[in-house]
């Protein structure tokens, strides 16, 4: 190193992201160019040369030679440096766990995460479930831990900023100028990564379980791509076109990659040519505006699988059809690659999930209110009712499966047919976030001819760390309830909407605190479990047990 070279430095991470039996990747940020290098107790590895987009440099490390069914803890470097784990760290060594043939798969999932505040000031929404995992996992690092953290959006909230993040933005821009104390480029969207991620549990518990992540609306802006309406006034802004590019950037960066298994990188011609030159800056920024205007052209859902459970997490917010009469959740590429996946090699899995940021079925009360909204905003009861129904519909966000119902129908129709016939999977379970509380909701097929024979749930958790409202808990406890079902007939037939090909009911909750759900899944059966971050006197804050269930034996 020659004289006043700086000394590559960690900036954030290591993230373990993809794992399985034999390989792995794990997500690094570097403070300069690099080589990056993650080294397994057993001799097994990898390293890669960092990538620069917007002066910053990452790093995906390809690690292989993992042998199934092990623990194997390792050691990050930069330029041949130890930078992890950090100096004096109280956790234990970070691992690469692999899954060996017949193992049980752990499935932990939630959606929409404040950051915690810094050790010491007060919590104004109550202890992270996230921190609190992690501290469960730190005190027993021999047992039980999830095979993968399923993150269903919300990882970040670019319009509802930290107190600490505005004072941040203070001092770098006038915050009387628009988009005001909400995120404005790339590098206000790395602040927010480096307070989420950073926080000490929860940077710990990223580097030693694997995770998915997918996007929502407030990794963009809340109501992202709720309407065409919506998309035309926001354009009509000097500061969206900023916001949006730069929050598909750092999402692509952060969040996306990491999905993607080691052969999916090896064919991606983004990210070869990312790596290809010094500075991918323009290379991304050139895909994402594309990506933004044209939704179909690119595509971040994917699919995992682990041993015989098969995982696919569905974008349904960047790929949505806007237009009134042809509105979608997917796009027909996006659809058709659902489809295909979910009927692929029928019998080669016992478990389907999947994952989609905002719930499929709602309470009944508030599903009609969105099958009504979009019957509205379609012009079904004229003008006037139309500029009505898309400013209730911005107002309330009704913009879930609900208010797509040919969408919804599409994905009810799916469910049965892959659940149906002698290779049928054991579950279909439809894993979401959103709306900030858990519930449990099984669909019963309307014409019994059609009905799946594996077992189908809905199930909604949320949040991992945020507010919720008095509000929130009485108009979702009123929503299934049998008075709000009455009154949602009422939105149903001032519509003319048809009934839905399902019917539902609410088989547990609601349930409201900051939360994760457990899905253990163990050849042919599965079992839910629910557990709440709680504060104790004198002591941490833990993860309680408030539900279990079995699901299929």
């Amino acid at each position: 190193m020659k004289a006043g070279d700086e000394v590559a430095g960690l900036r954030l991470g290591p993230l373990l992201r993809y794992a399985d039996g034999s390989s792995a990747t794990v997500w690094v940020e570097a403070s300069r160019p690099c080589a990056a290098e993650v080294r397994c107790a057993d001799g097994s590895g990898g390293e890669t040369r960092t990538f620069q987009v917007e002066g910053h440099h990452y790093a995906l490390v390809p690690v292989t030679g993992l042998t199934p069914g092990t623990s194997q803890p390792y050691e990050v470097f930069l330029d041949g440096t130890r930078v992890w784990p950090l100096p004096d760290s109280p956790f234990p060594p970070s691992v690469i766990h692999t899954r060996a043939e017949g193992d049980a798969v752990r499935v932990a999932f939630g959606s929409c995460r404040w950051a915690a505040p810094p050790a010491g000031e007060p919590d104004p929404v109550g202890p992270d479930a996230l921190d609190t995992l992690a501290a469960r996992i730190a005190a027993d690092p021999e047992g039980e831990r999830p095979d993968v953290l399923l993150l269903l959006g919300d990882q970040v909230y670019a319009d509802e900023t930290s107190p600490a993040t505005r004072r941040w933005l203070a001092a770098r821009r006038d915050l009387s100028d628009p988009p005001g104390n909400e995120v404005a480029d790339y590098e206000e969207y790395t602040h927010l990564y480096y307070e989420s991620w950073l926080d000490p549990e929860v940077r710990w518990l990223l580097s030693t379980v694997p995770s998915c992540m997918i996007f929502d609306d407030h990794d963009v802006v809340d109501d992202w791509n709720t309407s065409a309406a919506w998309v035309e006034d926001m354009r009509a802004t000097g500061w969206w076109q900023q916001r949006v590019l730069s929050g598909l950037m750092s999402y692509w960066v952060h969040q996306h990659l990491g999905n993607l298994s080691p052969a999916s990188l090896a064919a991606d011609p983004l990210y070869a040519a990312v790596q290809e030159t010094p500075d991918g800056t323009d290379v991304l920024r050139a895909f994402a505006a594309e990506a933004d205007v044209d939704p179909a052209s690119v595509r971040w859902s994917y699919r995992r699988d682990f041993g015989r459970v098969r995982l696919l997490m569905v974008d349904t917010r960047a790929a949505r059809v806007l237009d009134e009469q042809s509105r979608a959740m997917l796009d027909p590429g996006e659809a058709k690659w659902l489809r295909e996946q979910a009927l692929e090699e029928p019998g080669s899995y016992d478990h389907l999930l999947i994952g989609t940021s905002l719930p499929w079925l709602l309470p009944n009360l508030v599903h009609d209110a969105e099958a009504w909204n979009a019957a509205l905003c379609r012009g079904e009861k004229g003008a006037r009712w139309a500029r009505f129904g898309e400013d209730l519909r911005r107002r309330a966000d009704l913009e879930h499966w609900a208010a797509f119902p040919a969408s919804f129908e599409a994905l009810a129709s799916l469910i049965a047919e892959a659940g149906s016939g002698p290779q049928a999977p054991a579950t279909i379970l439809v894993l979401s976030g959103d709306v900030h509380h858990a519930y449990v909701a099984e669909p019963e097929w309307r014409t019994r001819s059609t009905a799946p024979d594996a077992r189908v749930y809905q199930l909604t958790c949320s949040p991992v760390h945020n507010s919720i409202p008095l509000s929130i808990r009485l108009g979702f406890r009123f929503g299934w309830s049998g008075v709000a079902r009455a009154l949602g007939r009422r939105f149903s037939a001032h519509g003319d909407c048809s009934p839905p090909p399902v019917d539902w009911r609410r088989t547990g909750g609601p349930w409201f605190g900051n939360q994760l759900m457990t899905l253990t899944l163990r050849g042919r059966s599965a079992l839910l479990r629910l557990d709440q971050a709680k504060e104790r006197k004198g002591a941490r804050p833990h993860l309680v047990k408030v539900a279990e269930s079995e699901l299929a034996r």
